[in-house]
């Protein structure tokens, strides 16, 4: 898939790095290996991920895997403090800073501006974007848990592309499918959340990374094989016995099926794991089984 209109073309499943600071050096060599084996040249950081420390295991592992930093996708985040948000340039610029020595590359491949900053001054932001992309340190640029508003107010001074918005989804997390569902009704599933984000990505082509693709509510859980869900484990047992899959690699593919160019970050720790979802992107579900899991996570269809 290509990503927005960077022209980076990548797998449509990435790794997320928030647990990599669990890892011993050898066991995120490991991780890393596995996952490009799986076909994965993604790789998801933020500066708060373990306070840094994930992006220092992971460099020091990329340079004892099989791989080459330019043979890879490195994205990292900031914008997020200790209680609160700061997307002042100092900030932004300094957190680059510190993100590439952790990394020990030359460059970001992605920045994006973790959650929104009430503050913003646009202005800033722009002078920060720039400054990282004339020295060459950031190639590209994105956000993260913003919405359409948020996003048009940037551009209105940031120059460059803003290629991705990475947002929380998944088959028990939908609010960005429901309203779009449920239009002129006056359920619950009919309020517009997000200002109509999906819809909003496709017409400005920008890629949608789902985070927490496996997690329920605000990351309370993971629903694969959680007795609280009987009816979508079930639907996904079934059609994970029809594919030959597993249930996880079910729930990506679920992802994957929708046509906003979405790319699934997925944050296992466990190569055999990451072996198995990365199935996933040889599936296309049909519609009926794309709807009939919806339905089976509890949503109506109208």
């Amino acid at each position: 898939m290509k990503l927005g209109t960077s022209g980076l073309e990548t797998a449509p499943i990435a790794l997320g790095c928030m647990r990599m600071n669990d890892l011993n050096k050898q066991e995120a060599v490991k991780v890393i290996d596995t996952s490009v084996e799986a076909g994965i040249n993604f790789f998801d950081h933020a500066d708060i991920y373990g306070a840094g420390t994930s992006e220092e295991v992971f460099a020091e592992a990329l340079k004892e895997s099989t791989m080459r930093r330019e043979d890879i996708i490195l994205q990292s985040k900031c914008g997020i403090r200790h209680g609160f948000f700061d997307f002042s340039k100092k900030h932004i610029v300094s957190s680059v800073e510190g993100i590439l020595k952790r990394l020990q590359t030359d460059y970001l491949d992605i920045l994006l501006l973790h959650r929104p900053d009430a503050l913003m001054e646009p202005e800033e932001v722009a002078e920060a974007f720039r400054e990282l992309k004339e020295s060459g340190k950031v190639r590209n640029f994105g956000v993260s848990n913003h919405h359409p508003n948020q996003i048009e107010l940037l551009k209105q001074y940031v120059k460059e592309d803003l290629i991705i918005n990475q947002l929380q989804f998944s088959l028990m997390h939908t609010p960005l499918i429901d309203a779009g569902l449920n239009v002129n009704m006056q359920n619950r599933e009919s309020i517009v959340r997000d200002s109509g984000l999906l819809p909003y990505s496709q017409l400005h082509n920008m890629t949608v990374q789902a985070w927490s693709p496996f997690q329920f509510g605000m990351m309370e859980g993971v629903f694969i094989d959680h007795p609280d869900f009987p009816e979508v484990n079930a639907a996904l047992q079934e059609l994970a016995e029809r594919y030959n899959v597993s249930k996880s690699a079910l729930a990506i593919a679920w992802i994957l099926r929708h046509p906003a160019n979405i790319q699934a970050i997925v944050g296992s720790m466990n190569p055999e794991r990451i072996q198995s979802i990365c199935k996933a992107q040889d599936i296309k579900l049909t519609r009926e089984e794309w709807y009939r899991l919806y339905r089976a996570a509890g949503n109506n269809i109208p």
